[in-house]
């Protein structure tokens, strides 16, 4: 290995990623660009374990971004992945396994009656948008500075995620007047967003919140804010959107909004429900899904939505999502953040935190655990970086972004956490001093 965690394979798949594909990579985050080096190759996974091209073997801490729950290759999932496509991959026409997947779904989630499979969380959430708009004849969304909603024009707005890591505002190539409708304000802080109803609430068609916030490190929920924003909702007369793409079944089996006292009209999903397969869904109340085409005037549509091979996929996973799964993701992830966080302190590194959320960590350098998008901000990416690089040469993969989500699955054991353990101790070493 070199001197940045990436042999020659990686290196050389870099190298010829880079004539063909953008930046290399496919998703910006990827690219390694907030950390340093050249990004890993991967070529296959089972359980906790991702190897790379060159054969290096590292425990997996962010499981494609939070889809992987059970761990790589899960053999059930597998299976129901070779018996579906063995069936074919594609129809463009209704497959039982649509409704069958729909039919878990509700179960698990009350306020759910309708839902409709896309193909993405990006698509999920424009599409609740648009329905939301579409039911209350307003203009007008409200997000969180520093929370990501998938990449569509309209939210593109103070986002997280990788635009978050590279610390732009918006992208490029949106115009002013598409955004001109959406709403930004500070994640936790009920007093800014009660006088952005007070100046535009008549206009507001819905609010879109993660419950846990995800995308700026891991941002927990004050006790009345989520309340407090469902209380405003109501008195306006807007929708409230609860964005579980990454949240929900994670965090536990359903969506995790209903926890914090609220209930959301329209619930997005993604990541968990199509076992690591491109996927997405939203649904809420009968009302407003009813106004969307084939039964109402709000046009969404996908040729793939709903493709058998996923469905298969995300059947396969909620089957196996028991009690007991999800009790060894909370020990797991509460042993990892309890350690890590004694390891600092131990190796006298100053200004560490891990906010956590059942199986949902977040790795913070900096003075207080981060309570919005501007807390975030102040994380020490150099610190950080060290300590990614640090961990990834002694077989550890974390997210090579420090406002990202490090996500635990339930394929890891004691084996793996002291392994982690050890690699950490090494790592905060590393990452002690200043800026």
């Amino acid at each position: 290995m070199t001197g940045d965690g990436a042999g020659a394979g990686s290196r050389q798949a870099f190298q010829r990623a880079e004539r063909v594909l953008l930046g290399g990579v496919d998703s910006p985050v990827r690219s390694f660009g907030a950390v340093g080096g050249t990004p890993l190759f991967f070529d296959r996974g089972r359980g906790p374990y991702l190897w790379d091209v060159d054969g290096h073997r590292f425990v997996d801490l962010v499981n494609s971004w939070g889809a992987i729950v059970l761990g790589h290759a899960s053999p059930s999932v597998i299976r129901a992945v070779r018996r579906s496509a063995g069936l074919g991959l594609s129809f463009g026409a209704p497959s039982v396994l649509e409704h069958e997947l729909a039919e878990r779904i509700v179960r698990a989630v009350p306020s759910v009656e309708r839902l409709r499979f896309v193909n993405s969380g990006t698509e999920a959430v424009m599409s609740a948008v648009r329905a939301a708009r579409g039911f209350t004849g307003r203009p007008k969304v409200v997000k969180f500075e520093g929370g990501y909603h998938g990449h569509s024009d309209g939210l593109l707005a103070r986002a997280g995620s990788g635009l978050a890591t590279a610390a732009i505002a918006d992208s490029a190539g949106v115009p002013s007047s598409v955004v001109r409708d959406t709403l930004v304000t500070p994640y936790n802080d009920l007093d800014a967003l009660a006088r952005l109803f007070e100046r535009h609430g008549e206009a507001i068609a819905a609010v879109v919140v993660e419950p846990v916030a995800g995308n700026m490190n891991v941002v927990v929920p004050d006790q009345e804010f989520l309340p407090g924003l469902a209380r405003l909702c109501r008195r306006f007369g807007s929708l409230l959107i609860a964005d579980e793409v990454i949240t929900g079944f994670r965090l536990r089996r359903g969506a995790i909004h209903p926890e914090y006292g609220i209930r959301a009209d329209l619930v997005t999903f993604g990541k968990i429900i199509g076992g690591g397969l491109p996927v997405g869904a939203y649904g809420g109340r009968k009302e407003i899904l009813e106004t969307v085409a084939p039964l109402g005037p709000v046009y969404q549509a996908g040729t793939l939505a709903g493709n058998p091979v996923v469905m298969a996929a995300g059947a396969a996973v909620l089957d196996a999502l028991t009690p007991a799964v999800y009790r060894r993701l909370e020990r797991s992830s509460a042993r990892i953040a309890g350690r890590w966080t004694e390891i600092a302190r131990e190796e006298g590194v100053r200004g560490f935190f891990v906010p956590r959320v059942g199986s949902m960590l977040g790795l913070f350098f900096g003075p207080e655990p981060p309570r919005n998008y501007a807390d975030a901000m102040g994380v020490d990416r150099k610190r950080y970086a060290r300590f990614f690089h640090a961990m990834l040469d002694r077989g550890v993969y974390l997210p090579p972004s420090p406002l990202e989500t490090t996500f635990v699955s339930a394929a890891i054991g004691p084996r793996e956490i002291d392994r982690m353990e050890r690699a950490a101790r090494e790592g905060f070493r590393l990452a002690r001093g200043s800026r």
